[in-house]
């Protein structure tokens, strides 16, 4: 029984050993270019001559000669394998230093800025006519939307459980500390479990709509809480209150460390046994292959790896 196709059959690979034979007007020779077999190379001219309704190759004293509708075809059919060939260079050929593209990244506002500083910096020596938009997370922003709509091409998240449907590359680790004035009444203190719960806590608003952070989740499962003396929208407000307060904060070790070397506050162990918070990378599919966002997801990982942007750690306050 004879196969019927149509012109929806064709693919690369016939375009391509069509090319071939119009080309060399040899089945045998067809094969030997493309390194495929005489007998698949027999087939494929069968499978087009049903498609386009033409021989495209008749037998000659000469062997075979192309038909008027093979002669025809030759140039489109090349012009449409340089058209593929376009479409998967074009990726390949990303060029930093000339891309005008906006990358947009989500962070958590507590994310050191230190690490911020670095990476922009880094983007905008080797993509200098780039532009960087950076958002910020917070309770009413759909980080996953936003990823899979192309709003934003990457976020770094420290969710206990990040979103199961998003990509995920690790960047790294940071142990939680306490945070307060330098000369707060427990800066010289021995502080246990009871005397931290106890003391006046500032804590920011959630950055995730259903999403708790490693602190409480820790002291939710160990059936512990703090006495919260007061709540602000943005990280970055923290170390200010704590300047002007007996208040404490426990959080990220290089955002504690950071704001110790530019204000008069210090850092102090927890007494409550934290896991630590793990920062990560997190995209989509529609932007895994896309050269110019796995750059920028490498500048990111490289950047975020590297010590330079770590800041020295003050010495812990002394404790009598």
């Amino acid at each position: 029984m004879k196969m019927s196709y149509s012109w929806e059959s064709i693919d690369v690979h016939l375009l391509q050993i069509l090319r071939a034979l119009l080309t060399e007007c040899s089945v045998s020779n067809a094969a030997r270019r493309l390194n495929l077999s005489q007998p698949a190379v027999s087939t494929a001219l069968r499978r087009l001559r049903d498609i386009t309704g033409d021989p495209l190759l008749v037998r000659s004293r000469n062997g075979m000669t192309p038909t008027e509708r093979a002669t025809a075809l030759l140039e489109p059919v090349k012009i449409a394998l340089q058209q593929i060939e376009t479409i998967a260079i074009q990726q390949i050929r990303f060029n930093p230093a000339q891309t005008r593209r906006v990358f947009n990244i989500a962070t958590p506002d507590y994310l050191n800025a230190s690490l911020l500083s670095h990476l922009v910096g880094r983007l905008r020596q080797i993509a200098p006519l780039s532009q960087i938009a950076i958002h910020s997370l917070g309770p009413n922003f759909d980080a996953v939307g936003a990823l899979e709509n192309g709003e934003l091409d990457v976020v770094v998240g420290n969710w206990p459980q990040p979103p199961e449907q998003l990509r995920m590359m690790p960047l790294f680790e940071d142990d939680v500390v306490c945070l307060m004035r330098a000369g707060h009444p427990l800066a010289e203190r021995v502080m246990d479990v009871e005397t931290y719960l106890a003391a006046d806590h500032v804590l920011p608003s959630p950055y995730s709509v259903g999403q708790r952070g490693v602190i409480d989740l820790h002291l939710a499962r160990e059936r512990l809480k703090r006495n919260v003396a007061a709540y602000v929208p943005y990280f970055n407000m923290v170390p200010y209150l704590l300047a002007q307060s007996d208040m404490i904060f426990s959080g990220p070790r290089h955002f504690a460390e950071y704001f110790c070397q530019h204000m008069p506050l210090i850092v102090r162990e927890v007494p409550v046994a934290y896991p630590p918070m793990n920062f990560y990378l997190l995209w989509h599919d529609r932007t895994h292959t896309a050269e110019e966002c796995r750059w920028l997801r490498d500048q990111i990982v490289a950047m975020a790896r590297s010590p330079v942007w770590r800041a020295t750690k003050p010495p812990l306050a002394s404790v009598a």
